[in-house]
């Protein structure tokens, strides 16, 4: 196997990873997730459950695609929802004090994967091409 199928592989396994963690977590229903969709979206629990379920099968689903023959649109959805994902999180919290390490800037920040992994992929990808 080349280098560059190594390189292939393994952000196809990192993004795969994630999205079907993630996925599994919201199909399991994970409470600090349906409380933040109640707060974002402004629904109550049991729309914020249904709409946490629908997107942890999606998120499968893009693990699934990822795994068996990626597509770039897909990789793209896939950095646009890890991003948005990750900024969920400083949205939901307190950011008052963006210097503190209990920052929620500090969770987005951790999660830069989460979308940089698919756009990786997509360049890849793209510039094959």
């Amino acid at each position: 196997m080349t280098n560059e199928k190594k390189f292939e592989w393994l952000l196809r396994i990192g993004v795969a990873g994630e999205f079907a963690g993630h996925g599994l977590l919201a199909i399991g229903h994970k409470a600090d997730w349906i409380k933040w969709i109640s707060q974002m979206a402004n629904v109550d629990t049991g729309v914020a459950t249904t709409m946490l379920t629908v997107i942890g099968i999606l998120d499968v689903i893009v693990a699934i695609i990822v795994l068996i023959k990626p597509v770039k649109p897909v990789l793209l959805w896939a950095a646009l929802w890890g991003f948005w994902t990750a900024l969920v999180r400083p949205l939901v919290g307190n950011t008052a004090d963006i210097f503190s390490l209990s920052s929620p800037w500090l969770d987005f920040i951790e999660r830069f994967a989460n979308w940089a992994a698919p756009l990786a992929l997509y360049f890849f990808y793209k510039n094959k091409k």
